[in-house]
């Protein structure tokens, strides 16, 4: 039973690293903004097709606090 359980645990971690892995980064510049189409300039853009979904993040800009 222990061995099993070892098993289905090492099953899953595997496809879960597998799930991080098939996605990919690009890294990409907006150029402009009309209405509700985003024109992008982006890096490694052929590892993109048309259909695809991807996730957009905005840069996250830090806060200086002084006195």
């Amino acid at each position: 039973m222990k061995k099993l359980v070892a098993a289905l645990m090492v099953a899953a971690f595997t496809l879960s690293v597998a799930g991080f892995a098939m996605a990919s980064e690009v890294r990409c510049t907006v150029k402009s903004v009309s209405g509700h189409t985003v024109t992008m300039t982006c890096r490694r853009a052929d590892k993109l097709k048309a259909g695809n979904k991807v996730k957009v993040r905005t840069a996250v800009k830090q806060v200086l606090e002084g006195c």
